[in-house]
């Protein structure tokens, strides 16, 4: 099978196409035959070796995909040959088949393309994880999402809709702006062109009650001065590259709460939760209340550049490579 494979810390360039074995299938596995991988901010700090979890050398990036049961493993139920399913794999998807454990998988809808697929879950579950179950976002509240453009903000943004919630959307362009509001936002600030304290006075007086934050940098603390009482702040992730440091005593004066988002740990300490959270959304998905953006595909042989695209921040909703 043809992989991308990371062979040595680097650039997304430093990345190379590769044909090698197809993965053994061991007792309790199912092999799927991948179509397509999403990409998302975990690939670029994974191939640099800054991110939470360090795979042995080479290894593909890759978190999530969709793709084709093609072989079933002993001990093995719930799934069979044919199958669509969506993989949530960590690392590995850039690759043309996978072996994972059954635990991993989840049905994909005949409704949904493989494009989709691959790029769903990561996202949108994160999203609602951080929403439902660590702010607790209330029907009536607002919640003022950052980096509302991107793959996880754009989820969120439907999302808090889907919830009840007035959503405000923090973008930094026009185009963004109407994308988000083409999703469900409210309103949208543009950071480039806009104070984002000021605009919230004007759209949110008595402050935001949740505060989506996947951007981090000179925007946290600015959020966060704009909090409600008994507000809740998430931290999602740092995609603008520093990590913030927060004056503790906002939290102290607002009554608020600075919660931490890491939805990978979740699904491994509550699976049976995750599973509940996996349903909602495919029934969310199935209703049209939420639908993915994929805004561009890339062959296998160029997911470097995919992935150059999102470090640069050049990509809008989710952008995926195609096997």
């Amino acid at each position: 099978m043809k992989q991308l494979l990371c062979k040595a810390y680097g650039p997304p360039e430093s990345l190379m196409l590769e044909d090698g074995p197809a993965p053994a299938l061991g007792k309790g596995e199912v092999r799927v035959r991948l179509h397509a991988a999403g990409v998302n901010f975990p690939d670029v700090l994974i191939i640099q070796g800054k991110y939470q979890f360090k795979p042995e050398m080479p290894f593909a990036p890759g978190g999530e995909a969709a793709g084709v049961v093609t072989e079933v493993g002993e001990r093995v139920s719930g799934f069979a040959v044919g199958d669509r399913v969506i993989v949530m794999t960590g690392w590995g998807a850039f690759a043309e088949e996978i072996a994972v454990t059954p635990d991993r998988l989840a049905p994909l809808p005949p409704s949904m393309s493989f494009e989709e697929g691959a790029a769903f879950l990561m996202t949108y579950a994160t999203s609602h994880h951080a929403l439902k179950q660590r702010a607790r976002l209330q029907k009536g509240e607002t919640l003022l999402v950052l980096g509302a453009a991107g793959g996880v903000g754009l989820a969120a943004v439907e999302l808090g809709k889907a919830m009840g919630a007035r959503v405000i959307a923090g973008v930094s362009t026009d185009e963004k702006a109407e994308l988000a509001k083409r999703h469900g936002a409210d309103e949208a600030i543009v950071y480039s062109r806009e104070g984002l304290r000021e605009r919230l006075k004007a759209l949110a007086p008595d402050g935001v009650d949740v505060v989506y934050d996947p951007v981090g940098g000179d925007y946290s603390e600015q959020a966060l001065r704009s909090m409600a009482w008994k507000g809740r702040l998430l931290v999602v992730g740092f995609a603008s590259g520093p990590i913030p440091s927060i004056p503790l005593n906002l939290a102290l004066l607002k009554g608020c709460e600075i919660v931490g988002v890491f939805w990978g740990a979740f699904t491994v300490r509550e699976p049976d939760l995750h599973r509940e959270n996996v349903a909602e959304l495919i029934r969310l998905y199935e209703e049209g209340k939420i639908k993915p953006l994929v805004s561009k595909t890339y062959p296998l042989a160029e997911g470097g550049q995919a992935i150059r695209d999102m470090m640069e921040r050049r990509v809008t909703g989710k952008v995926v490579v195609t096997m």
